[in-house]
């Protein structure tokens, strides 16, 4: 999910050009704002802890586009380019390293597990709205098993 300083300082074309030249699949998108109830549902994970209030508050704030990117090991390869959460942390070359300076305004969120992400997608989308399709450069992608 591409969080409301992404979208507001017009950087989503950067960010999702850098998923499609890696290879991955961008089989959803979806720009929103979110409601407190849904913010409070993707992150129910850090309820409780003390930022729990202002991540709610600012991921609310906002335009977000939601996505499904697709492709093998996307997870753990995204969340290599997505980079540290704490872009002070963050490598250089890294969406977080070269786009943010603080956490509270980190750009983007990953899901961190296959298990995260299948209940994330839930949240933001149906069935009908995931595409299915084949990149005409797959073959050049991915090697034959």
């Amino acid at each position: 999910m591409l969080k409301p300083d992404a979208v507001l300082r017009r950087l989503i074309g950067k960010i999702l050009s850098r998923f499609e030249e890696k290879g991955f699949k961008i089989t959803a998108a979806k720009m929103m704002v979110l409601e407190n109830d849904l913010a409070e549902k993707h992150y129910a994970e850090h309820s409780e802890k003390p930022f729990f209030g202002d991540l709610v508050d600012y991921i609310t704030s906002g335009p977000v586009l939601a996505m499904v990117i697709e492709g093998e090991e996307c997870i753990t390869i995204i969340r290599k380019m997505v980079g540290a959460t704490n872009p002070k942390e963050a490598e250089l070359g890294t969406i977080r390293g070269d786009y943010a300076i603080d956490t509270g305004r980190n750009i983007i969120h990953a899901s961190d597990s296959t298990e995260s992400g299948k209940r994330e997608i839930n949240l933001f989308f149906n069935n009908s709205e995931i595409n299915k399709y084949t990149l005409l450069d797959e073959e050049f992608i991915y090697e034959e098993p």
